[in-house]
């Protein structure tokens, strides 16, 4: 694979919904609250998926630096380890999203001032940290906790932020259960490869507690979001926001997948599944919320 094909490879495309979700919620929280403004949406929602691919990117460069995608990996090829990419080309591109995601970021520092630019930073540096530097996140069991923080209350809140002008009540609880299904995309990869990741002193969350309580933390995940769904419902006074359990069917593919199988082809597809449910729950979530 080289060229175009390999660069989309790279770049995960199936992850890329986790992006979207966040910026969704945030966006129908500010059009609750009479703030939502479109252009402004749509610079976050730019921004969110440049931070998105820049985060796979070094992830790829950093995992092949440590030895992580070793030839018995049960996921998708990467592109560096399996040499469709030249490693220093696919950090190059990493970094270059960054850049381009602080672009974008740069006409949302005029809406919400400089607690957006801290934002911004912390979002690079830990999309760098996640896999590379002196202590990569995700080496040391951080990597459900980061994802949580940076795909639900962060980009939730910053979304609203930066449209509202403020951050509610509202944005706070919205941010929770699009965080949980965030986390659980990540659970059901770090379960898939949970043996190689042992093998490769890649001490992520699943390896540290066991391959059987990262399937229950995933199980938890899941439920934590329908059920926050519900509280944010009656907390508001918003019974459309119920509308998110439209998605719960979608859930018992990846459900069973993950707390069953093995192989890599069935939790590969448990993993596209997950995607799958975090943004139509995102966006069942956003139409409750802005109905």
């Amino acid at each position: 694979m080289t060229g175009v094909r390999a660069w989309i490879a790279a770049i995960r495309p199936r992850t890329l919904p986790a992006a979207v979700a966040p910026v969704l919620v945030g966006t129908a929280v500010a059009a609750r609250e009479g703030g939502a403004r479109p252009a402004l949406a749509c610079a976050a929602l730019g921004a969110a998926l440049c931070l998105q691919i820049g985060t796979n990117l070094v992830n790829d460069w950093g995992d092949f630096q440590r030895g992580a995608d070793g030839p018995g990996r049960l996921g998708p090829a990467r592109a560096t380890q399996a040499g469709w990419l030249a490693p220093a080309h696919v950090l190059a591109g990493g970094l270059a999203a960054f850049a381009l995601a602080a672009a974008l970021g740069a006409g949302l520092v005029a809406a919400g001032g400089w607690p957006v630019v801290w934002i911004g930073l912390a979002s690079i540096a830990a999309g760098i940290a996640y896999t590379a530097g002196p202590f990569p996140l995700a080496y040391h069991g951080l990597g459900e906790a980061c994802v949580f923080v940076f795909f639900g209350p962060v980009a939730v809140c910053g979304t609203a932020l930066v449209q509202a002008g403020h951050v509610s009540a509202a944005a706070a609880l919205a941010s929770v259960p699009v965080g949980c299904l965030a986390a659980a995309i990540l659970l059901v990869n770090d379960v898939r490869d949970v043996d190689g990741d042992r093998r490769a002193a890649k001490r992520t969350l699943v390896v540290r507690i066991g391959r059987r309580a990262g399937r229950r933390a995933y199980a938890a995940a899941v439920a934590l979001a329908f059920a926050f769904a519900a509280l944010l419902a009656a907390a508001l006074g918003a019974p459309a926001a119920l509308l998110a359990f439209l998605a719960a069917p979608l859930a018992r593919a990846p459900l069973r997948a993950v707390l069953g199988a093995t192989d890599g082809q069935t939790l590969n597809a448990a993993l596209a599944a997950t995607a799958r449910l975090h943004l139509v729950f995102g966006a069942l979530l956003a139409a409750g919320l802005a109905w």
